[in-house]
């Protein structure tokens, strides 16, 4: 006769095939969180097109979603810290691919500007939120592991996800780039409510003023200011690689997904490079 403490490990600790679908899971939101936040880019030419707005306006759809990602990390995280988390994610990837409906769907630019704030929201707390729940799947020994794979999706979103969406929007229009994110979302959602297990490990919960100390240490200015430098720039780029690649060097539009697939190897090599020099020092 189990025990209730037996009992718990049971719903918490399911099966290794199990347990490795649910950070697949997991991995996959990471997939379709990263695809979306890249999509946009490698399409402002048909997005300015489809709305009759200069390329630098369009590019405000990708402001949009930075800020829903600025705004919706800190609020999402101080107003859900004590809901289930299995409850929360799938919270999360049904905001994410109702937003990316509504940019597919968007009959007028300023309703896809505030359809690209509402996409972002999710962004930051599922990375985090996944981050932990998979490391909690996994077990003390393979935590980082587990953190690695969910991380995964989005560098393969980088890679293989922004270049195929660009394809796809050149080839049927920006919607349809959109319409493959709404697929991706609706999968992750059926993937967790399949093999997520209910009871997932809570965030402890600390008081926001306690959070707000850490801005006390200049070390933590130092890590923001040199991370606002650093990813300023990267989007000032990749924002308006599309229209650089056609105008500026002359290659052809076809050419556009290659440039973000070589992008997104950039991209992968740099975080390798970037890591093995952080554990040197």
């Amino acid at each position: 006769m189990t025990t209730s403490l037996e009992r718990a490990r049971a719903i918490v600790a399911p099966d290794p095939t199990v347990r490795m679908l649910a950070v697949f899971a997991l991995a996959l939101g990471g997939f379709g969180i990263g695809t979306t936040e890249f999509v946009a880019m490698g399409l402002l030419p048909d997005i300015a097109t489809g709305f009759g707005i200069s390329e630098p306006t369009a590019g405000h759809v990708i402001s949009a979603y930075a800020l829903g990602v600025v705004v919706g990390a800190p609020v999402i995280a101080a107003l859900t810290a004590r809901w289930p988390r299995k409850a929360l994610l799938l919270t999360l990837m049904a905001v994410f691919t109702l937003g990316n409906l509504a940019s597919m769907l968007a009959p007028t630019y300023p309703t896809l500007v505030i359809a690209r704030f509402v996409a972002g929201l999710p962004h930051g707390a599922f990375f985090g939120i996944a981050a932990l729940a998979a490391a909690h799947l996994m077990g003390p020994q393979n935590r980082a592991k587990a953190v690695a794979y969910v991380l995964c999706g989005l560098t393969i979103a980088t890679v293989l996800g922004v270049p195929l969406a660009s394809w796809l929007g050149q080839a049927l229009g920006w919607r349809s780039a959109f319409g493959l994110v709404v697929g991706v979302g609706l999968i992750t959602l059926a993937a967790q409510w399949r093999w997520l297990p209910q009871h997932l490990r809570t965030m402890h919960v600390t008081s926001p003023l306690t959070e707000l100390g850490a801005l006390r240490r200049p070390q933590v200015w130092l890590a923001v200011l040199v991370g606002m430098i650093g990813f300023g720039g990267m989007f000032a780029v990749y924002t308006y690689i599309s229209t650089t690649m056609t105008d500026v060097t002359g290659l052809s539009r076809s050419m556009v997904p290659v440039a973000l697939m070589v992008f997104g190897l950039g991209m992968v090599a740099g975080n390798l490079i970037g890591g093995r020099l952080a554990d040197a020092r």
